[in-house]
């Protein structure tokens, strides 16, 4: 009896163990990283770079998984639902975190179904135009659309992005109307060739078609000029005071993922954000470093929640523009 007793208990404990023993030992196979944008997006290079990283630290194949929709959305539903055990994690842009909850019922709650972990990195978008198109700046653009009503489309990476809540807040502001063209990721080809004649698009995607002369770039949507682009006025300092839409970069699990797991991979994050040669290639895709904690993260998403959604409402912005 003694003997069963001390099975029994024996059992217990390995039983009690088990969760900590896996979290100790993670990750023990592949992980998964899913990024809600097409392949060569700004979302999609940044996310590579990390789990390139990622894989050399932990030993174990970090897998990039593309689930393009939405604006990210449908791959961080696919995280929410996830088993929170570290092995499905998210790649988050902030279009599908804090901007769609004010435009459409989402099929998660990114306070609620997430866990942050760290928000890694943050840049703004650039605004351009096509090369044959008579426009140096914000002002030449406004003056263009006013005597050419109809005749300008503008792209996107999706509805919901800060892109596109840009383009039409700017068109709010300036009393002019363009047609908003929403792509599945980054797609300037259409840019470049005139299918549309004005882009608002990530720096990363942006910046090497600007300095090469393919399309033009005339403002960013920072409230400073970006140091990666220092040429390249603010909205704020072309008539649009305070004008900001910046995009941000996180890693995110399911919730209910375990801290020691949280922890493990935010420190591996940071380790990824010091080096030296990617803070090089950061800086030249328009990349400012973060490194957040969990709670600033967090902190963060649900101020710009409320932030957006007056922007959205003032804007009269509505999903299907």
């Amino acid at each position: 009896m003694h003997r069963l007793l001390r099975a029994a208990l024996a059992l217990l404990v390995v039983a009690a163990a088990g969760p900590a023993l896996a979290q100790a030992n993670w990750p023990d196979k592949p992980v998964k990283v899913v990024v809600g944008f097409t392949a060569g997006s700004a979302t999609d290079v940044t996310a590579r770079m990390f789990a390139h990283k990622f894989q050399e630290a932990w030993g174990q194949p970090v897998v990039v998984e593309n689930i393009a929709g939405n604006s990210g959305a449908i791959g961080a539903d696919r995280v929410a639902k996830a088993t929170p055990d570290g092995y499905t994690l998210l790649w988050a842009g902030n279009a599908a975190i804090t901007i769609l909850p004010s435009m459409q019922t989402l099929p998660f709650d990114p306070l609620k179904d997430l866990t942050p972990i760290s928000t890694a990195l943050r840049m703004p978008s650039i605004m351009m135009v096509n090369n044959d198109l008579p426009v140096r700046s914000l002002a030449d653009l406004v003056a263009y659309a006013k005597a050419n009503p109809g005749k300008l489309s503008y792209g996107t990476p999706g509805v919901g992005t800060p892109q596109h809540i840009a383009g039409e807040l700017f068109c709010h502001l300036a009393g002019i109307k363009m047609e908003h063209i929403p792509y599945r990721g980054a797609n300037l080809s259409d840019l470049m060739s005139g299918v549309v004649q004005v882009g608002i698009q990530n720096a990363g995607a942006s910046l090497p078609l600007v300095r090469d002369g393919r399309v033009r770039g005339i403002a960013v949507t920072s409230l400073q000029r970006s140091p990666n682009a220092p040429d390249l006025p603010t909205f704020a300092e072309s008539g649009f005071p305070g004008f900001e839409a910046t995009s941000w970069f996180a890693l995110m699990g399911p919730a209910g993922l375990p801290q020691p797991i949280v922890d493990k991979i935010r420190a591996e994050s940071l380790k990824v954000l010091a080096d030296p040669d990617l803070k090089k290639k950061f800086a030249a895709l328009g990349l400012d470093t973060v490194g957040s904690t969990p709670e600033e993260t967090r902190q963060a998403i649900a101020t710009d929640i409320p932030k957006w959604a007056k922007v959205i409402k003032d804007a009269n912005i509505k999903p299907g523009q």
